[in-house]
């Protein structure tokens, strides 16, 4: 009988196989994906829509997940699944005696949609974060209890264990049965302890009971963004006294807290958003309050999210201000005081800023200022509904000529480009009238590296890439001075250090301090007499330092 090259491949291997559709069916992509993977070699072929049973284990398990295969997947394969039957399947999987577990989560993983994913929160943390994060305590954990309340495929909670922790004294919690049924057979699988305190609960219904445990440790990474309903919003948000603010981060941080022991160590991976904007200042402050160890910025750990995401670990203790946090970046690690963020503006957790800068903030902030905060009128550009069908790129009769925030730069303002008709009725949104025709007002952009605010004398129209203020009658600066000043390359500073964010939001902007004491009177901003008033120098790297 004569032997094909395909025939050889199969017998040199020897495994079995399985057909294209059932391996389309083990991997939730669709068959048409299994042939390309086929094409390019991450499988192998069996011969008559055949693939090798040992090709397609390894790609499950060694495989499978790479972001890169994921953008091949098809679409409509990506964005829906039959839910039950992955959990049936990972749940024979982790159950299954002499079943490799070393990837089992990020196969699971893998497997469920991106909306199933986004809905449920379902990120788990790589283990170069997890090992970063959790490090091996310097005093005696013989007894001390662990805990991760959202476990997922359990990475915090394998890692506590190689570092000393008793199975008997780790605990997890997760809402998907699928990752509980993983984390205990990884388990199992580590020490051979067949595990009760891995449990099927949300944490939020049991955190903080009279009857509940307290922990001496709790590290988790909590389902950022997970959707609530507003029932349970309301209750939450009462039991954990999170204000105003109902986010999972909030809740879970508040939640976490409360089921720590006092002197106990809280390690969260939360969003960059949870450190920088006002939505979280009040949980901000519960972390402020207490004494915080490290601050880690590990940039987008997660494969497919382009969220940046930060870690904080601290110890349940009121603070100590002589204790200094550390905070790690990409570029190294700096030593900050509880001060330096106690006198940001919302108590923001701005990590990128180094020692000496932080210092030349406070003091900038202790000395007395005003700001924009109640003292100007601000407007949003036009909102067209449609760019396409309004804006047209030359003059014509019954059009006005409109500005983009790309028309708006530190040097000043480009000639408008585009033009659009000037019945206002048409349009989604349009700020007042009275603010585009102000006598003067300033024009900013809105998405931006930099602050760039031009003075309009002329009552220019611009759209909602673009934002306007117009100060009070009595601000005691002129608009013009104003403008300068914002625009400066010491107030860029300023902001760039503390909210390193490209979007200028007017809650910013209404928090940076103005020193008008300086300014009375003047018919333009002058930044080296500012910085000698204020005992302020420039370095030659752009930074600015307190004089000694």
């Amino acid at each position: 009988m004569m032997i094909t090259k395909q025939d050889n491949l199969f017998v040199e291997i020897g495994a079995a196989a399985v057909s294209i559709d059932e391996s389309a069916r083990r991997l939730h992509v669709s068959p048409a994906t299994i042939r390309n993977w086929l094409k390019t070699g991450y499988l192998k072929s069996a011969g008559r829509a055949q693939i090798t049973e040992e090709s397609l284990d390894h790609f499950q398990s060694k495989i499978a997940g790479n972001e890169k295969l994921n953008q091949r997947a098809n679409k409509s394969a990506k964005d829906s699944h039959d839910h039950d039957a992955v959990a049936l399947r990972f749940i024979e999987r982790a159950q299954s005696n002499g079943a490799i577990l070393d990837h089992i989560g990020e196969d699971y993983e893998s497997c469920l949609s991106d909306s199933h994913r986004n809905k449920e929160g379902i990120y788990y943390t790589p283990s170069y974060v997890v090992r970063d994060m959790l490090s091996i305590p310097e005093e005696d954990i013989g007894q001390a209890t662990f805990c991760d309340p959202c476990c997922g495929s359990g990475n915090f909670i394998i890692r506590a264990l190689e570092i000393g922790f008793k199975a008997e004294n780790v605990y997890g919690f997760d809402i998907d049965p699928v990752a509980v049924e993983i984390t205990k057979a990884r388990i199992r699988q580590f020490c051979g302890y067949d595990s009760p305190n891995i449990q099927e609960k949300d944490f939020l219904q049991i955190a903080g009971n009279y009857t509940s445990q307290r922990f001496d440790y709790i590290f988790t990474n909590p389902p950022w963004g997970k959707k609530l309903s507003k029932e349970e919003k309301e209750l939450v948000g009462t039991r954990f006294r999170s204000g105003s603010n109902v986010d999972t981060c909030s809740i879970f941080f508040l939640a976490s807290l409360a089921s720590l022991r006092s002197g106990g160590k809280l390690g969260l991976l939360l969003p960059e958003s949870f450190f920088s904007i006002s939505t979280f200042e009040h949980t901000r402050l519960k972390a402020l309050s207490l004494s915080i160890e490290r601050i880690v910025d590990y940039n987008k750990p997660f494969k497919g999210l382009v969220t940046k995401a930060h870690a904080i670990v601290l110890t349940n203790n009121p603070r100590d201000l002589q204790i200094v946090v550390k905070c790690c970046n990409p570029s190294g690690s700096i030593q900050r005081s509880i001060t330096s963020f106690l006198s940001n503006p919302k108590s923001i957790l701005n990590l990128q800023c180094d020692h000496e800068s932080a210092a030349t903030l406070e003091y900038f902030f202790s000395i007395p200022h005003i700001s924009l905060a109640g003292q100007a009128s601000w407007g949003l550009g036009v909102v067209t509904g449609n760019n396409k069908k309004f804006i047209v790129t030359s003059p014509k009769d019954g059009f006005i000529p409109v500005l983009k925030g790309s028309d708006i730069s530190q040097y000043g303002l480009k000639k408008p480009r585009s033009y659009i008709p000037s019945d206002f009725s048409q349009y989604q949104q349009v700020a007042p009238l009275r603010l585009y025709l102000a006598k003067e007002k300033l024009i900013y952009k809105f998405i931006s590296s930099r602050l760039c605010f031009f003075h309009d004398t002329e009552q220019r129209f611009f759209l909602n890439s673009a934002n306007m203020l117009i100060p009070e009658k009595d601000f005691p600066v002129s608009t013009r001075v104003l403008g300068e000043l914002l625009s400066s390359d010491f107030m860029n500073w300023i902001f760039s250090s503390i909210f390193n964010t490209h979007k200028i939001l007017r809650g910013d902007l209404e928090s940076l301090p103005i020193h008008s004491q300086f300014l009375k009177n003047a018919s333009c901003f002058d930044e080296i007499a500012y910085l000698h008033h204020l005992n302020i120098r420039r370095e030659q790297d752009g930074t600015y330092r307190i004089k000694r």
